[in-house]
């Protein structure tokens, strides 16, 4: 089972398709790091926020999430270097994804702050120098940042560093209902044109990762999922509040249920509750046809033969184009 570990809502950028930061929580109505000794043992959890280390028991936080998870990666702006070096230093198995949503201009427009670019990318320097191995920054696909993406991939494949990508969506973890790509077929080729590079790796990791952007392709396109989504079985989203969804890209115009709160009951009471299992239901029917890495990586772990035979066949043939 996999988790998305939300500890905040606020954040100290102004990003242009995410308005959480205008609906911040305050730190007295965030859950304690103690809450999270309620969760299930995990595969993997990805902290997040918000921004995560605006917390101030953050390390707390990543320690307790490392004890029930084989692997963890926080996600995090990477706006404050020291604090997030400091984590670094004490959690040496921590993964780090600092957001760039493209090269320095569109950066800085998208996420409403001057000079973020350079700060987040200097954090990612900076936890390198460190020796920390699991490593990356990513990019969500807009209309601003579209001719950046196979750049910023290529600068990632230059560092040595993991390379994340999302496109835009609506949800109410956003507080947007209005993201939309007016040019959804040139985000598609840059997408194609990144799934041809992913394929020329020699890491069978991005191999899988271009099978993932080809979803997101076809997401930006309007097509049906690869993959049925498994979110609320495979995966979960736990909110500041102590709040358990399914995942992230809920919206209450379609549909938008909790599990249940880990402040009132303990994971395994709610996971395995009548209210989970019409949650799960909800899921099954649901119209948002999202593609997320959240609520995609477990689906493509779950149903591994078609990505894989995909994998055999594209890789093979791309041996065959001119680089």
């Amino acid at each position: 089972m996999e988790a998305a570990v939300v500890v905040t809502y606020r954040c100290q950028q102004r990003c242009v398709t995410c308005r959480t930061w205008e609906h911040p929580t305050r730190p007295e109505e965030e859950f304690p790091p103690s809450l999270l000794r309620k969760l299930p043992r995990l595969a993997f959890a990805n902290i997040t926020g918000g921004e995560p280390f605006l917390r101030d028991d953050i390390e707390e936080i990543i320690g307790l999430v490392q004890s029930r998870a084989r692997r963890v990666v926080v996600s995090t702006n990477g706006q404050l270097t020291d604090r997030i070096l400091e984590a670094a230093r004490r959690h040496r198995r921590l993964g780090v994804r600092v957001s760039l949503e493209g090269l320095s201009r569109a950066n800085d427009k998208l996420r409403g702050v001057e000079g973020g670019f350079d700060r987040g990318l200097r954090t990612v320097l900076r936890l390198l120098d460190l020796g920390m191995k699991d490593v990356g920054f990513g990019i969500t696909l807009s209309d601003e940042n579209t001719d950046d993406l196979l750049d910023l991939y290529r600068l990632a494949k230059r560092l040595k560093v993991e390379f994340a990508t999302a496109a835009v969506h609506n949800s109410y973890y956003f507080h947007a209902e209005h993201n939309l790509l007016a040019r959804p077929e040139a985000a598609a080729r840059s997408l194609e044109r990144l799934v041809e590079e992913l394929l020329r790796s020699r890491r069978p990791k991005d191999w899988f990762r271009a099978y993932f952007n080809l979803g997101l392709r076809d997401y930006v396109l309007g097509r049906p999922r690869l993959l049925p989504c498994t979110a609320g079985t495979d995966m979960f989203f736990l909110d500041p509040f102590g709040e358990i969804y399914p995942c992230n890209g809920l919206e209450p115009r379609f549909w938008m249920e909790s599990m249940g709160n880990l402040h009132r009951a303990a994971f395994e009471e709610i996971w395995n509750s009548e209210k989970a299992e019409e949650v799960r239901a909800r899921v099954r029917t649901c119209p948002k046809n999202c593609w997320m890495i959240g609520t995609a990586s477990p689906a493509m772990k779950k149903h591994i033969l078609k990505p894989a035979v995909w994998v055999v066949r594209h890789k093979f043939l791309s041996r065959r184009r001119p680089a």
